[in-house]
């Protein structure tokens, strides 16, 4: 038998697709990277420490009102914080209401309604939230008012205690409409006979949702957790809309203070230390939930 031909066409047609990912992707990516290292010339870790080390930098943060000290917490503490609140109430809130509305005339609306947080942009979405915690003409504090909480009844985003909770909260609504797509498409491939199985055994609602379907709908929690903390780490535009990372940097995270870093102080190195820590934070999630799918498409 004689040797197979191989052709070129295959090639010609990555060169272009490989010149493209290397002039957009890969080269600034390592530029990034060497400007992290790189003090007047010099290859130095410098920039990271200083970066690391200052919890709230003080020539970032251009609201910093004089005299006032920043809080002891850092934009990494920040977004930290925001993942423990952000995933565990995105996710059971989302898995709640896929499965109430399953069986609830009408969910479609509903389901739109909720999804609303997920269509507009996220400039927008920091204006509603900064309304909602608006002392005069928010949701929030109007209902505490009636409450007769007055120590919660005043514009939570002018207080460095209340600020990241607020914006928090907030984004609960702006994202749990991704998780109740995502389980409300798992719950709908789970067989309808191992519902009505459980039920002619005596199974009540509530057993039927921890013993069979929370754990089916396992797969669609992990992509859930892991995409929502992917949106945690990069969380930007609702926090420059709503607070710029203030009062006195209590509401600072990564992704801001990459910017001010490169805006407001003009320091590109110490931006680009930021953006490299950002990366490798979002590298093992990202890369995890990717070879995961290539391991259940096999």
């Amino acid at each position: 038998m004689g040797r197979r031909r191989t052709s070129l066409t295959p090639i010609l047609f990555i060169i272009p697709a490989f010149l493209f990912i290397l002039t957009i992707v890969i080269g600034p990516s390592l530029a990034t990277v060497y400007m992290s290292f790189s003090v007047e010339g010099k290859l130095t870790l410098e920039k990271y420490f200083e970066v690391v080390t200052e919890t709230s930098p003080k020539k970032a943060l251009v609201l910093l009102p004089e005299g006032l000290e920043p809080p002891p917490w850092g934009a990494l503490v920040h977004n930290i914080v925001w993942m423990a609140i952000h995933i565990p109430l995105v996710t059971l809130l989302g898995l709640f209401l896929a499965y109430i509305l399953r069986y609830t005339i009408g969910s479609s609306i509903v389901k739109a309604i909720i999804f609303i947080g997920m269509v507009i942009p996220m400039v927008v979405g920091g204006l509603i939230i900064r309304f909602m915690f608006d002392k005069d003409v928010g949701v929030v504090p109007i209902v505490f008012d009636v409450l007769g909480l007055e120590s919660l009844a005043k514009t939570w985003t002018s207080y460095p205690q209340l600020s990241l909770l607020a914006l928090i909260l907030g984004s609960v609504w702006l994202w749990t409409g991704f998780s109740l797509t995502v389980y409300s498409a798992a719950l709908h491939a789970i067989p309808a006979s191992y519902i009505e199985a459980a039920r002619i055994d005596g199974a009540g609602h509530w057993h039927i949702f921890w013993k069979i379907v929370f754990p089916l709908v396992k797969p669609a929690t992990i992509i859930v957790v892991i995409m929502t903390m992917l949106w945690d780490l990069k969380i930007f535009d609702i926090v420059y809309v709503a607070t710029l990372g203030g009062p006195g940097g209590s509401s600072n995270v990564l992704a801001l203070v990459m910017y001010l870093y490169m805006a407001r102080a003009i320091d590109y190195n110490a931006a680009a230390v930021v953006a490299v820590i950002l990366t490798l934070l979002t590298i093992p999630p990202g890369l995890w939930l990717a070879l995961r799918g290539v391991r259940s498409g096999r």
